[in-house]
């Protein structure tokens, strides 16, 4: 009774999350917006320590979503892309995984941490691959990268069941 009891919690708290993502965040700030810059930016910074020349892609008037390699179309980074769901899925799960509440908040700081820099590298990779294997592009996005960004997050959720949680000193 008690894991069907977290689940449903965990679902009805990130589908709360999903209405207010979309009838309130989404229309009324920018979080998006400022995500996906900040993701470019240090993509880019990325991409030019490992040696290639990034491009100048069209951009939005209100906010830089577009990078790449120079003499290539480049990648977008679009809203669904920009790990803010996966953040919340991941916290949520954490903060309704029984455990206490600095130590939640200090796990779930350093989960989001972990997630947007995989995230980050991910973007790296899919603009390299863009200038290099063109046709590997959607294929990578797609399946290669979905299943390494879902199961860092699944490791993680791993490593606060199996290690941290008061339920694993329990066993």
């Amino acid at each position: 009774m008690r894991v069907f009891k977290f689940f449903v919690s965990c679902f009805v708290a990130y589908l709360s999350w999903y209405v207010i993502y979309e009838f309130a965040i989404k229309p009324l700030t920018n979080v998006d917006e400022v995500l996906i810059s900040s993701m470019v930016n240090v993509s880019e910074s990325g991409l030019e320590m490992l040696g290639f020349k990034t491009g100048t892609f069209p951009q939005p008037s209100n906010f830089i979503n577009r990078l790449g390699v120079s003499g290539s179309p480049g990648v977008e980074i679009g809203a669904p892309c920009d790990g803010l769901a996966l953040f919340a899925l991941f916290s949520i799960f954490i903060a309704f995984y029984p455990g206490g509440k600095k130590k939640k908040v200090l796990f779930i700081l350093l989960g989001l941490i972990v997630i947007h820099t995989v995230n980050v590298l991910r973007v790296i990779s899919l603009a390299a691959i863009q200038s290099k294997y063109p046709n590997w592009l959607e294929f990578n996005h797609d399946y290669t990268f979905t299943i390494l960004v879902y199961g860092v997050v699944f490791g993680l959720w791993y490593v606060w069941a199996t290690y941290l949680s008061p339920i694993s000193k329990s066993k």
